[in-house]
C-alpha cells in the first residue's frame, strides 16, 4: 500500500511504524474473511481493510469524524486478521495509534467520556471492583434475571495449597477483577504448580497489566501501569523467578509486549524487555511439564467443549495447546464450529458496544453447546464471564479441569 504520511507523524517513531505496517498491506481482503464484525454488519469500514483505510486517511491528514470513531470502536481487537493474513501485516499496532490519534481529534459526548473513564477507574482497581462486585452479589437475589445472571456468585471454599516451598519459583500475577470474579482460578494454578514442584509466588503493589486502558486509546495511562508492575514484579525476577504466570490469556498478549511498548523508555527498555521474555501464558507453562504419570485420568467426564480465546489463538498463537492437555489429561473434546471466531466479550466491547457483541455471544455459544457438552471450558475471565450467563452449561477455566486429576494423583 503506497502512502503519504504527514512528514511530522512519519518523523515520530509511532509514525514510522505505523508507515511500515500499512505498507505491508496488499489490499487482498483475506482478513475481511475471518473478521466478527463485518460478517455480522456486512460493512467494509467494519473490516480490517476499511479500518486500515481509515486510519491511513487520518495519518494523512484527513481530519477524523464520529463516524471514523464508531468504525474503529466496532473493532473486537481479537486479531483473528493477523492469522488471516499473508503478509504479516501487525494490524493491532496501527488500531492503537489510530485510536489514539483519533481520540484527540474526536471529541466524545460528556456521558461517553464519563463511561470510559469509569472503566479505567473500576475495573483496573483491584479493590474498588471487589468493593462494588461484593455489593451486587449482596443484593443479587433480588435483581432482574437478566441483572443477576451477570453477577456471578461467590465461590466455595477453597482446598488449601500444601505450603510446600520448592526450588523452582515463578511469579503469579493476581489480575484486576479475576481475584475477586472468579478466585478459583488463580488458586488451581498454585495448587497445580505446587504438584508440578513449583512455589508460585505474588508480588505486592502489581496491578492491572494496562490493556484496558490500551485498548482504550489511553496509551499513557497505560504504560504507566506497566511501569508499576515492572517495579512490583523486579525483585522476584532478579531473586530467579522462571517465568511470569499468566492465567488470563486477555493480559499476556500485552505483558509480553512490554518490552516493545517501552522500548524508548531509557529507564525501563531493558527491564521491560526480560518481562516480556519471562512472559508465559498458563498453557505454555504447564505444557512444557512432564505430565506423565502425574494425572488420574477423569472418569465419566463427559464431553468438554473448549472456547479459544482470541487472545490465546490469535493474539499469542497459541491455538491447540490447551486443547491438546486436555486430550492428553484424557478428556474428551467436542467439535466446535467457526472457533476461530471471538465471543463478543473482548475486554470492555461487551459493555461498550453490547448489541454486536450480544450476537457474537450468542452465536458461539451455539456453537459451543451444538454437540451437548457437560462443560466450557476457556482461558481468559473475560470470555468465562460473558459465556457463562446465558451458557445451558458451567463454564470453567481450563486449568479448574485439571487440577484435580495432577493433585489427587501426586
Amino acid at each position: 500500500m503506497q502512502t503519504s504520511l504527514s512528514e511530522a507523524f512519519l518523523n515520530t517513531p509511532a509514525g514510522r511504524e505505523a508507515d511500515e505496517v500499512l505498507r505491508n498491506c496488499v489490499h487482498c481482503g483475506f482478513c475481511n474473511a475471518t473478521c466478527p464484525t463485518y460478517q455480522l454488519t456486512g460493512d467494509e469500514l467494519d473490516g480490517p481493510r476499511g479500518r486500515i483505510y481509515l486510519i491511513k486517511q487520518v495519518l494523512e491528514g484527513r481530519t477524523a469524524t464520529a463516524r471514523t470513531q464508531l468504525h474503529l470502536d466496532r473493532c473486537l481487537t481479537c486479531r483473528a486478521c493477523e492469522t488471516a493474513c499473508p503478509s504479516g501485516v501487525d494490524y493491532h499496532r496501527l488500531l492503537d495509534t489510530g485510536r489514539e490519534v483519533i481520540e484527540r481529534q474526536v471529541r466524545r459526548s460528556p456521558a461517553a467520556r464519563l463511561v470510559r473513564r469509569m472503566l479505567r477507574l473500576i475495573l483496573t482497581h483491584r479493590r474498588a471492583f471487589t468493593v462494588l462486585l461484593r455489593l451486587g452479589q449482596a443484593v443479587r437475589p433480588l435483581l432482574p434475571s437478566e441483572l443477576r445472571r451477570q453477577i456471578p456468585a461467590r465461590p466455595a471454599r477453597l482446598p488449601p495449597v500444601s505450603g510446600k516451598s520448592h526450588r523452582r519459583r515463578m511469579l503469579l500475577p493476581e489480575g484486576c477483577v479475576q481475584p475477586a470474579l472468579a478466585p478459583q482460578i488463580n488458586h488451581a494454578t498454585r495448587r497445580v504448580l505446587d504438584a508440578l514442584g513449583i512455589t508460585a509466588v505474588t508480588a505486592e503493589g502489581s496491578g492491572c497489566c494496562g490493556a484496558v486502558s490500551q485498548h482504550l486509546g489511553a496509551t499513557n495511562e497505560a504504560r504507566g501501569y506497566m511501569r508499576k508492575n515492572i517495579d512490583a514484579w523486579w525483585p522476584e525476577i532478579t531473586a530467579g523467578a522462571e517465568a511470569i504466570v499468566i492465567t488470563a490469556s486477555g493480559c499476556a498478549p500485552l505483558v509480553k509486549e512490554y518490552g516493545r511498548l517501552l522500548a524508548r523508555d531509557p529507564a525501563y527498555a531493558d527491564k521491560a524487555a526480560r518481562v516480556s521474555e519471562l512472559a508465559k501464558d498458563l498453557s505454555e507453562v504447564i505444557a512444557r511439564e512432564a505430565l506423565d504419570g502425574k494425572i488420574r485420568p477423569p472418569a465419566g467426564a463427559g464431553k468438554i467443549a473448549f472456547h479459544s480465546p482470541c487472545t490465546l489463538q490469535h493474539a499469542q498463537k497459541l491455538d491447540g495447546v490447551v486443547e491438546g492437555l486436555l486430550a492428553k489429561s484424557g478428556f474428551e473434546l467436542a467439535p466446535v464450529a467457526d472457533k476461530h471466531l471471538c465471543c463478543g466479550s473482548a475486554g470492555t466491547y461487551s459493555i461498550l458496544q453490547a448489541a454486536l457483541s450480544n450476537k457474537l455471544r450468542d452465536n458461539k455459544l451455539e456453537a459451543l453447546q451444538a454437540e451437548g457438552p457437560c462443560v466450557i471450558a476457556t482461558a481468559n475471565i473475560g470470555c468465562l464471564m460473558h459465556l457463562a450467563g446465558h451458557a445451558r452449561v458451567p463454564v470453567k477455566h481450563w486449568i479448574e479441569l485439571l487440577e484435580p486429576l495432577l493433585t489427587e494423583a501426586t
